[in-house]
Parts: structure tokens; C-alpha cells; sequence
């Protein structure tokens, strides 16, 4: 529909409907799809060129507009801006030649006292024709603005609001994130006839969690009432997994009592939370044919635009179903099966502290980078001289075991480039490449998904040969980590109280601990070598044999045999609760209010039950070095503050817990495992066969978690002997005080008594150094994963990656409301709903999260005792044999890990329930 002028105010077929330059691809997709004869509801659109017209020329431009560095502007700045340039747009008017295209077409489209529904897409601008809202590249979903039950005499006001939707904070801010003009978006809406569904449907070709690993499994989420209810979990949603070549269908049904929709008694709210009938609340929201009707249905798009598929539709009261969306799915890259190649530098330099987070969290001192910096060096020299690297080549690699991990801000990150390269040497390590990414949260890597395409698999004869290389070594194992332990054992305890030493002889222990521990310390590494092969078995085993059994049987099964130091850490300070629980007097004491470190000194000073003050005291001696960040030099141990024990065992005594009953937890979880083997495999060589590769898991999981205790007292040791040091620099003037010693490296500590270091300066390096991380742990955060640029020194290269992701971690101040649905990976089964503790930093007690749901960024081996106490375990980082999915399992408590901004999404004190099963974290309420 033209005016004089020529413009085209609204665009109902033809060419320019089916082009997003003009309309957008979510408008372009459709009109393709109504040509081809699916049922797309009849719909017009107001052209981007109508943006360009009547909104385009009525903006202030931005003063620095001609030459933005969006990536790195301040993101209160830009939502500041977009807020403002709303507030313009929203002040127009819908110019009249609008108004009247509009309103004659209306009547075709919805028929007198009809309504419509008016959706907001942006366009991509002339040469970026694959980019843009709905695009394959980028489907920016979710940012612009719909309304839905729209009248005639509010369409105008809503392409108004449409319009507005384009200066949307969340969306000028991805912008940002984009490195794009946060506000020259091009805006078109489309007007299009309101089908007054009773049922809806999402409905993705894929599974979205695993699209590469699911190519035969649809899945569809539907509800009654709208599509508004699905996709914003405002209602209560069924899922249908589907093999659609056999026709299978997995239903995971739930009582509904909510939905969305239009109510007739309130005509002008739009949608409304409208209840369920309860004669539909137990049954599925669709039936079996209507579930394949969907599934074909959805199929036939993705084989029209030949890739996965993610469509919106609804049901009418006829049972007529009806297209409203489609966009492709947003698929991460496969996790790659060997080694990439790296042409030079080209691609800057790949950075991930998915995993390593767990060790070290937020920000580490310079003292603890420095000694993590030399665990790695030559644990891992150790580990690929065991794995029968030729001496040749790991001394030709030997500069990049120096930068296994970099120093960002002062986070601690993996560098990726150094571990691919080195990890490439081991040659029996090829068919692990996938399992070792995902167990270590790397299989998103874009660049090394890449490299898995080039390449393509090993053929299946190397795999064996390598596997067989891996069995063969695996035979010795055991009898290795027994003589590693009794060195261990042996060599720890010298270093029980170093008070004596004098300086030259603190240098000396600790350079001969490290020459012993980088002759050694590969043993604990080769272990999770090893592990990672068992779970690839494991894994393509249960597929083969099991593929309809969930993540709980490999958890159930993995809970059992005997216990690991980091169990028998926890054992011990449960039976220290029962003790003072069978003691009225010490129940009283532990029960007061008194502060833990006075309550500790009575005790051991006056004498008070001394059976109990000595089995205190040999707990601090045998497990003092396991804390909370305790790989951290800067975190206060046990071993140091010897009363924080009491902290947990009040904990535990007003749980009542007992040592039987953690280990009866435990056995009935195996239990439960056992059973669901038995039931799902009738065939008892293969339950044998799983039964043993089972059995080599919980071996291998025992021995990591016992060298992990073993890391944790190696780090207590170097912490006593390096804070010695620090006292001695105290005591001479070299610096203000002992801790100052936290933000100088051992290098330093060391070259200070025994001529090594470059200059004198002592003081003067720590205090800029402290000033320095005081302003990176106030500072914007990183993200888990980034590249930086190779040829830039790292501190400048980092300005532009910290500025983006500041940009999209910003919360709108619109009040836009966070998924009520997390979803993670499943690893410790069962269901609990309560209320949230959230912890990010080592100074909560276990009192705190006493039968609460811990929620975290990540954990380590010592949050045992606080995880102890907590009804479900959530964090924003971890895999499947990370400690907190290890823990949760030989709690016996539901875990999900890998719940991406968890702390942020979700409110301290909030009520949720945690599906440990199914890998998922409902939030019920914002504060309970």
C-alpha cells in the first residue's frame, strides 16, 4: 500500500515480503514457508523503510557516532542512551497515511472486532543479509518487542511500541557485545491475524541441550493456553522427546495448573495468567498423533531451509494447528576428536577457566599464581614422561609447560593452545579428545570444533591399538598410586611445624619438595588420564546397551566401596559431632553462641574432656591442610585457625548426623543403581561387563580424590614454608607485614634470601601488586572463555574483552525477568525444593547452609563440610567428574552443576527445587 510519495506503509505479498532487507527474517521466513503451503496465519508488515522515514530522522545522533568503540563503552552508558532514545521514539506520531493502510487492512486480516498480534523484528542493513534477529548466524531472539490480542484502535500505539523496542537496553547492549552501533538498529513489524489457541507448542528439530548428538530426537514443549506461557515459563509445560524414525515418544508429563491466554472478562490486558481446567491438570497437553503431527511438521521446515529448526505454533480449539515462528537453532560446536592444527598466532590466544575456576576461584594473588604456575610445569612434565612422551620432544615443548595456565586480571585461566599442543603428545590419548573436553567443560571451543571437521575420526583400528596402550598401562596403575601414597605419607609430615627452620633451611626444604614432587607428582595426573578413558567406555556403553537410561544410573552406580581421604575427612568430623553429642556438657558448650576461637581455647586450655580436645586435635593434624579455596596461599586453613573445625561440627551435631548413617546414604543410593541395572539389562554379561567398568570408575574416582587430599597438604606445606619466609622479610624490614609476602611470586620470596632476585624493592612490589588486585577484585568480571589478541601485551588486549562482557552480563533495569527454568548438567540424582544459600567466598560457616540449597560459582574439595550440610548442591561451573558432582553422588545429595549464572539469576533466600535427575533448577519464588 503506497502513498503518493511512493513509499510502500505496509507490504502484504509479493517480493518485498519474502525479503529481509525489507521485513526481517523473522517475517521473510514465514511468508516463504505460507508459499510452500504450511499453515501461516495471513499477515502484513510495516517495512523497515517506514522505520527509516517517520523514526530515523527524528533521533538526536549520538556525539561520538562516527567512530564507536561499542565493545569497550560503559554499559550504563549505553542503556542510559537507549533509554533516552526510547523515550523520543515513544513521543511520535503514527503518521496518518499509516494509520489508514492499517486500517483497511485490518479487517482482512482479523475481520471486524478481530484482533492481531504485532511483532517487532530487526532488519540487517544491505550486505549483511545473514545477520540480524532470526538469522542463521545470529538469531539475537527474544530482544525486540510483541504484542498479542491487539484491537484496532491500539494497533497504531503498538507499532509505535515496536518501533521502540529497537532502543530496548538488553538489545542496545548485545548490540554492544557485537562490536555493532548499539543504536542503529532498522526496526520492521509485522501485523498478523491472532489465532485464539487453547494449546501451544516450541517444537526444535534438535535436541538443543546436544543438537550434534541428537540427530534423530525432536523435542516439543507445550502447555495450554499461548505460546508466551512455554517460552517464558509463566506456564506449566510438558515435554515430548520423539525418534522420529521409530516413532518413539517420551513423555515427561506434569500437573498443570497454570497457562496463559486471553480472558474474555478482561479483554483489554492482552495476556493474562489464566487457571488449567482441572480435568486436563494430570493429562498430556498433547496426544501421541499430535505429537508426531508436530514432529513431521517440524521436520518439513528444517528439511525447507536444510538446518535444524526451532518453531512456534498453536493448537486451536478445533484441533487446527497453526506456524507462528521459525528460526534455527543455536547449536554449539562439536567437541573435536583430535588435536587442532594452529597456524601461528593468527587467532590470538585461546583462554577457558571453565574447570580450573574450581582450584582458583575470582581473583589469586601473585604468590598463589606463581606456585600453581610450577604445580602445573612439572606435574604435567611428570605426567606426559609417563605416558612415554619420547625425552626429545617434551624437551622441545618444554617452554609450554611454562604457560599452561596465564594470569588474567588476576584470575587464573587454562591457556588452550598450550594444552592441545601438549596434550597432542601423548599419542594413546587420540580417541579421548571429546571426552576430555566435555569432562573438562572445553567442548564449546569454536576453534578446536573446527579442527574435530577438518580432520574427521581415527580410523576404529588406531582407536584400539590406542586403547589397548591405555588398558596396558591402566594394569600398573594401581600398584603406582600405593607406592606414590606411601612416599606421600613418609614425606608430608616433616613439614607439620617449620617454626624452627631457619631461613637458609626453609629454601633448601622447599626446593628439594619440589624436585621430589616433579619426579612424582604424575602419578595423580595419569590417574584422570585414565579416568576420562573409563567414562568414554562407560559412556559408549550405556548408549549401546542403555540408551533410554538417564544420567542416574552412571551417578547411583559411581557411589559406593571404600572410602576416599576426602570421605574419611568428613567421616571424622561427623564423628566428632557424635561425641560431643553423647556429652551434655560439651553439647552445651558447642551449642552456645560463644565465637569458635575462644570456645577453642577453653577447651584445649582448661583441659575440658580430653578425649574429645585430643581427637580434635588429630583431625586438625591429619586433615587441617582441606579448607574452603584452600589451593589459594592467600585462604586461612584449618591447620592455621585450628577452631574454624567447630564451625562444622556444631553444624553437624544440630543435624544429628552420624557416621553410620552417611555411609547408610550412600549404600542405599548404590542400591537404588543396582536395581535399575538389573531391570533395564536383562543380559548379565553386559550387566557384568558394566558392573566392571563401574567398579574401575569408583576405583579411579577414590584415587583422584585421594591425590587431590594429597595436593591440598602439598599446598599446605608450601604455604607454611613460604609464610615463614615472609615472617623473617617482616622481622628484617623487607616488608610491613608477613602476608605482604601474598603478592610477591616464590621466586621472589626465595631470590631474597639466596641471591636470585632482580632488585631490592620488596615492599614497594607488594604494595603496587596488592593495589593492583584490589582493583581487579572490584573490577568488571571475564568471561569463562575468550581469545585475546597475540600481538597486544595482555593487559590491553583484555580491556576490550572485559568491556563486552560487562556489556552482556548487564541486568536491564526494565525489570526484565530472568528463565524461571536453569538448566545444567545432571549429576547427583533426586528432587529437593528449598530455600537458597548462596556462597562466594570461603568466609561462610557450615552453620549457614544447614539444610539449605548451596549455590555457587564453583566449588573444591574443601567445601566437603559445607556441602555437608546443604540439601542440593547448584554451581555455575563443573562437568560430570568434577568434585562437586564426585561430592553430591557420595553425599548422596541432588547436583546440578554447569548452571550457567546461577548466583546472579538466582536470589539468596529464594525458594527452588533442584532435579538432580533431569539437570535442572526451578526457581519457585523471588524470596521465600
Amino acid at each position: 500500500m503506497r502513498d503518493g510519495s511512493g513509499t510502500d506503509w505496509l507490504i502484504g505479498s509479493g517480493a518485498g515480503l519474502v525479503d529481509p532487507l525489507q521485513v526481517g527474517h523473522k517475517f521473510a521466513r514465514q511468508a516463504v514457508l505460507g508459499l510452500e503451503g504450511f499453515p501461516i496465519p495471513p499477515f502484513a508488515c510495516v517495512p523497515a523503510a517506514v522505520f527509516d522515514r517517520v523514526v530515523r530522522p527524528e533521533l538526536p545522533t549520538p556525539p561520538d557516532s562516527t567512530s564507536p568503540d561499542w565493545g569497550t563503552t560503559s554499559a550504563s552508558v549505553v542503556a542510559e542512551r537507549a533509554r533516552a532514545l526510547q523515550s523520543v521514539v515513544r513521543g511520535l506520531e503514527v503518521p496518518q497515511e499509516l494509520r489508514d493502510a492499517l486500517d483497511r487492512r485490518f479487517d482482512e486480516l482479523a475481520g471486524p472486532g478481530g484482533l492481531v498480534a504485532v511483532r517487532a523484528c530487526v532488519v540487517p542493513r544491505p550486505g549483511d543479509q545473514e545477520l540480524g534477529e532470526d538469522s542463521a548466524q545470529d538469531p539475537f531472539a527474544g530482544l525486540s518487542d510483541s504484542f498479542l490480542y491487539v484491537g484496532r484502535e491500539e494497533l497504531a500505539d503498538r507499532i509505535l511500541s515496536c518501533w521502540a523496542s529497537a532502543f530496548n537496553p538488553e538489545a542496545a547492549l548485545y548490540r554492544a557485545r557485537q562490536g555493532l552501533d548499539p543504536f542503529s538498529a532498522r526496526v520492521a513489524v509485522g501485523v498478523q491475524r491472532m489465532v485464539m489457541g487453547v494449546r501451544s507448542f516450541v517444537a526444535f528439530t534438535r535436541d538443543p541441550r546436544a543438537p550434534h548428538d541428537s540427530a534423530e530426537r525432536c523435542v516439543i514443549a507445550a502447555a495450554h493456553g499461548i505460546g508466551e506461557g512455554v517460552v517464558q515459563e509463566k506456564a506449566d509445560v510438558d515435554h515430548f522427546f520423539v525418534d522420529p524414525v521409530a516413532w518413539r515418544i517420551e513423555a515427561h508429563v506434569v500437573v498443570k495448573s497454570r497457562a496463559v491466554g486471553w480472558d474474555p472478562a478482561r479483554p483489554d490486558q492482552g495476556p493474562v495468567a489464566v487457571p488449567v481446567d482441572e480435568r486436563q491438570a494430570a493429562a498430556p497437553v498433547l496426544s501421541d498423533t499430535e505429537v508426531k503431527e508436530i514432529s513431521t511438521l517440524a521436520l518439513r521446515v528444517e528439511k525447507h531451509f536444510g538446518e535444524p529448526q526451532d518453531i512456534e505454533g498453536t493448537i486451536t480449539e478445533d484441533g487446527g494447528v497453526h506456524l507462528v515462528q521459525a528460526r534455527p537453532i543455536v547449536t554449539a560446536p562439536q567437541a573435536s576428536t583430535t588435536p587442532p592444527d594452529h597456524g601461528g598466532n593468527a587467532g590470538g590466544i585461546l583462554w577457558d577457566n571453565n574447570n580450573v575456576t574450581e582450584s582458583y576461584p575470582g581473583v589469586s594473588c601473585a604468590l598463589t599464581f606463581s606456585v600453581a604456575r610450577t604445580l602445573y610445569e612439572v606435574g604435567f612434565g611428570d605426567l606426559y614422561r609417563r605416558m612415554g612422551v619420547p625425552a626429545r620432544l617434551l624437551e622441545h615443548n618444554r617452554p609450554l609447560l611454562r604457560r599452561m595456565v596465564g594470569h588474567l586480571d588476576g584470575r587464573v585461566y587454562y591457556q588452550l593452545d598450550s594444552w592441545y599442543r601438549l596434550h597432542g603428545q601423548i599419542r594413546c590419548f587420540r580417541p579421548l579428545w571429546s571426552t576430555w573436553e566435555q569432562s573438562l567443560g572445553l567442548a564449546e571451543s569454536g576453534r578446536h570444533g573446527s579442527a574435530s571437521r577438518r580432520r574427521g575420526p581415527l580410523p576404529r583400528l588406531a582407536d584400539a591399538v590406542h586403547i589397548a596402550e591405555i588398558l596396558g598401562r591402566l594394569m600398573a596403575h594401581p600398584r603406582r598410586v600405593r607406592r606414590f601414597l606411601q612416599w606421600w605419607d613418609g614425606y608430608h609430615p616433616q613439614f607439620s611445624d617449620v617454626s624452627a627452620m631457619r631461613p637458609h633451611e626453609v629454601v633448601e626444604a622447599y626446593r628439594t619438595l619440589w624436585a621430589q614432587v616433579s619426579r612424582r607428582w604424575g602419578v595423580t595426573l595419569v590417574n584422570g588420564l585414565f579416568l576420562f578413558a573409563v567414562t568414554w567406555a562407560a559412556n559408549g556403553l550405556l548408549r549401546r546397551w542403555l540408551p533410554e537410561t538417564g544420567r542416574s544410573l552412571l551417578n547411583g552406580m559411581l557411589v559406593g566401596g571404600p572410602d576416599n581421604r576426602s570421605a574419611a575427612a568428613l567421616r571424622s568430623a561427623i564423628a566428632l559431632a557424635e561425641t560431643a553429642g553423647a556429652s551434655p556438657d560439651l553439647r552445651t558448650a558447642l551449642m552456645s553462641d560463644q565465637d569458635p576461637e575462644k570456645l577453642w581455647r577453653r577447651l584445649t586450655e582448661q583441659g575440658h574432656d580430653e578425649p574429645f580436645v585430643s581427637a580434635m586435635r588429630q583431625h586438625v593434624q591429619h586433615y587441617g591442610d582441606r579448607g574452603l579455596h584452600d589451593l589459594k596461599l592467600e585462604t586461612l586453613t584449618p591447620r592455621d585457625q585450628p577452631w574454624t573445625v567447630l564451625h562444622t561440627v556444631r553444624a553437624y551435631l544440630r543435624q544429628g548426623l552420624t557416621v553410620e548413617g552417611s555411609r547408610t546414604a550412600g549404600r542405599e543410593i548404590r542400591r537404588q543403581a543396582e536395581q535399575e541395572l538389573h531391570a533395564n539389562l536383562r543380559n548379565p554379561l553386559k550387566r557384568a561387563v558394566l558392573r566392571g567398568t563401574f567398579g574401575i570408575m569408583r576405583m579411579l574416582t577414590r584415587v583422584r580424590e585421594d591425590t587431590r587430599f594429597c595436593r591440598s597438604q602439598l599446598i599446605g606445606d608450601v604455604r607454611v614454608l613460604l609464610m615463614r619466609l615472609g615472617e623473617e622479610l617482616a622481622a628484617a624490614g623487607r616488608l610491613d607485614r608477613p602476608r605482604d609476602v601474598l603478592d610477591l611470586t616464590a621466586d621472589e620470596v626465595l631470590g631474597a634470601f639466596d641471591g636470585t632476585l632482580a632488585g631490592a624493592d620488596l615492599r614497594g612490589l607488594a604494595a603496587v601488586r596488592a593495589a593492583e588486585r584490589a582493583r581487579w577484585t572490584a573490577g568488571d568480571p571475564l568471561p569463562p572463555r575468550m581469545t585475546t589478541d597475540g600481538d597486544l601485551p595482555l593487559a590491553t588486549a583484555l580491556r576490550s574483552v572485559t568491556g563486552q562482557y560487562a556489556a552482556r552480563q548487564a541486568v536491564p533495569e526494565d525489570g526484565t525477568a530472568p528463565s524461571r527454568l536453569l538448566t545444567g548438567l545432571a549429576s547427583s540424582s533426586g528432587t529437593v525444593r528449598g530455600t537458597v544459600k548462596i556462597v562466594l567466598d570461603p568466609s561462610v560457616n557450615a552453620d549457614e547452609c544447614q539444610g539449605r540449597i548451596l549455590v555457587a560459582r564453583e566449588t573444591d574439595p574443601g567445601w566437603l563440610f559445607l556441602m555437608m550440610t546443604a540439601s542440593a548442591l547448584v554451581v555455575e561451573r563443573g562437568t560430570l567428574l568434577s568434585h562437586t558432582a564426585i561430592t553430591g553422588r557420595l553425599l548422596g545429595i541432588p547436583t546440578v552443576v554447569a548452571v550457567r549464572d546461577a548466583t546472579s539469576l538466582i536470589a539468596d533466600g529464594s525458594l527452588i527445587e533442584v532435579d538432580g535427575s533431569a539437570g535442572t533448577v526451578r526457581i519457585l519464588d523471588g524470596a521465600s
